[in-house]
Parts: structure tokens; C-alpha cells; sequence
């Protein structure tokens, strides 16, 4: 398990003993965040540590919003199977895995904590835009990353520590 996991994992554990003592349903932690459902649906037939929220509450929890083309979060649109939504719930713990989230959980108390998304890490996959920089060439002139927009750049850096 790598440190990161860990701590993730940890931080769970640390929380579930607080999230006991609320009146919630469930606890979902989430980017910084612990988010309290008041309703999610358990399904003993399914995975036991799946969590079935409402899909209003989708939004709410990690940004998405469920549509036509799948759920969906600024211009980025994740198709989702049919088997992911029942009724007005939707199946976190399945998108979570589908999406490369990694899951903890902690069933008895009543708390998920869900790693964030490669998808929307970093500034740089919010704006898709190299962020411009400015070198010298090999005579010591200035060269401007963004005088490459549009067409393909490779940038290699060196560094002797």
C-alpha cells in the first residue's frame, strides 16, 4: 500500500468515529470534504460496501450531475451502464471504480471515503493548456512555449540534483 493509500485509509478510520454519532444515513468524504446523506438505499443482494445515494445528491457530493450522455461534470462526460442507476439512486461505489477512484469503507459506520479523480486532477486538465514558459535557445534567445500553440512541442529538462 502506497503512503498516500495509507493516509487516505486513515483518514477514514479517524473520521468514522465521529460520522457514528450523527444522524445520517451515511458519511461520504470527498476532496477535503465530508458530505452527510440523509437517505441512501442498501442493497444486501449487491456488494456490501456499495453505496447507493440519491441522484440529486450526486452533484452535491463530487460535482457530477446525471444526463442523457452519462454523468457529467463541467465539458467532461463519463457514459454510465444501466446497471449504475436504479430508480432515483445511483451506485457511487460502482462510478468511483469505474472512474480509477479507490474506495474505503467502513460499513458499520456508515462512511466512504473516496480518493480524488485522475481525470480532473491539476490545473492543467482543467484549462488542457500547457502553461506558457520561456527558455533560452542554444544563442541565448528567448523562447516562448506559447509561440508553439497549435502545432506539437516536446519540451525536455535536465537537472543535475
Amino acid at each position: 500500500m502506497q503512503r498516500r493509500e495509507f493516509l487516505k485509509a486513515v483518514g477514514a478510520a479517524s473520521v468514522a468515529t465521529v460520522a457514528t454519532t450523527t444522524s445520517a444515513d451515511a458519511t461520504v468524504l470527498y476532496d477535503d470534504h465530508a458530505i452527510t446523506l440523509d437517505r441512501v438505499d442498501p442493497d444486501p443482494k449487491r456488494a456490501v460496501d456499495a453505496l447507493w445515494i440519491r441522484t440529486r445528491d450526486l452533484p452535491r457530493v463530487n460535482g457530477f450531475a446525471l444526463k442523457p450522455q452519462g454523468a457529467c461534470r463541467a465539458d467532461l462526460c463519463i457514459p454510465i451502464p444501466k446497471d449504475m442507476v436504479r430508480g432515483d439512486h445511483f451506485n457511487l461505489t460502482a462510478f468511483a471504480k469505474k472512474t480509477g477512484q479507490l474506495v474505503v469503507a467502513d460499513t458499520e459506520a456508515r462512511v466512504w471515503s473516496f480518493s480524488e479523480m485522475q481525470a480532473l486532477g491539476g490545473g492543467l486538465s482543467n484549462s488542457r493548456i500547457a502553461p506558457d514558459v520561456t527558455v533560452p535557445d542554444r544563442l541565448g534567445r528567448p523562447v516562448h512555449l506559447a509561440g508553439f500553440r497549435g502545432k506539437k512541442a516536446l519540451v525536455v529538462t535536465w537537472a543535475s540534483w
